[in-house]
């Protein structure tokens, strides 16, 4: 890859997947510096973490403070139940110069409360929703930013191969759009664990199957159903953290949240059921994740 000619200093707060794809992304594409910080470096997997930074090139920081030390762009990329927590710590230390890049998947409301901190501190606040899996993307993966900064911060992330979208309007409203994709594709993911394992218990996967690709040309669903069942498994602490904020999105206009309350539960039972890693390296199909599901309802 061609290296980026002009200078970027970058921090990301969280280096679960995200911030770790993103972080090495920006140092492959030719950023002078990176820094990370993660509340887990200071846990019992901190070392192997701070050791997959560095084989990146990644400087591992020991707070975030030291992170952030020197960077024009800080990109939190945490949990959406830590976002504000993040962005009070972030006000302590934040330089006037300094972008605060919000990738956070948040309601609107939470990502004002995350902004206002920021703009008091003197920081550059800018509202970003990440429209698509970072994997297989990298830094290409989709954003939208908006807020009073986004242009700015985009003039300086696109040289890197950030693909961003600006939307010239006030904080929450990407964050909207990222939130009512939620309600669909998270929601889409708990009924394909639902329907595809009462499917696998009567024996009909193999009837159903075909009936929804007819229905909806153009899919594969046996392969989709494979790939939203491994990324729940993985991902579904993260999941249902997301769709609780997306039930706090649709809450925000006044209509009781439902559906979307529900995916949030469906996503949680299945991180509390089934380990992340439980399929770690192997070839998985459908009918192992189902059987993985029915095997918990048994209490084996």
């Amino acid at each position: 890859m061609t290296k980026a000619k002009i200078s970027l200093s970058a921090t990301l707060l969280g280096f679960g997947e995200a911030g770790s794809i993103l972080s090495a992304g920006l140092v492959k594409a030719g950023a002078q510096s990176v820094a990370t910080y993660d509340l887990k470096f200071n846990e019992a997997e901190g070392p192997a973490m701070m050791a997959g930074a560095e084989a990146a090139g990644v400087h591992p920081a020991l707070s975030p403070a030291e992170a952030a030390a020197g960077s024009d762009i800080i990109i939190a990329a945490v949990t959406a139940s830590s976002s504000v927590d993040a962005a009070r710590t972030a006000a302590r230390y934040i330089k006037p110069n300094q972008f605060y890049f919000d990738l956070n998947s948040v309601s609107p409301g939470r990502k004002r409360e995350a902004a206002r901190l920021i703009d008091d501190a003197g920081g550059k606040f800018v509202d970003v929703a990440v429209m698509a899996p970072v994997p297989p993307y990298g830094v290409k993966v989709p954003m939208a930013v908006g807020g009073r900064w986004g242009k700015a911060v985009a003039e300086r992330l696109v040289p890197f191969g950030f693909r961003i979208d600006v939307f010239e309007r006030e904080v929450g409203y990407v964050s909207a759009m990222k939130m009512c994709r939620s309600v669909m594709i998270k929601g889409i993911e708990s009924l394909v664990i639902e329907a595809m394992t009462a499917a696998h218990a009567y024996d009909v996967v193999d009837q159903v199957i075909p009936s929804l690709d007819e229905y909806f040309k153009g899919k594969d669903w046996r392969s989709q159903a494979e790939y939203m069942f491994g990324r729940v498994v993985e991902h579904g602490v993260r999941r249902a953290a997301e769709m609780r904020e997306a039930a706090k999105t649709v809450a925000e206009i006044g209509l009781e949240p439902l559906m979307t309350a529900a995916t949030a539960e469906r996503q949680q039972w299945v991180a509390d059921h089934i380990p992340r890693d439980k399929f770690k390296g192997r070839e998985t199909k459908l009918d192992d994740y189902a059987a993985a599901i029915q095997a918990a309802l048994d209490g084996k």
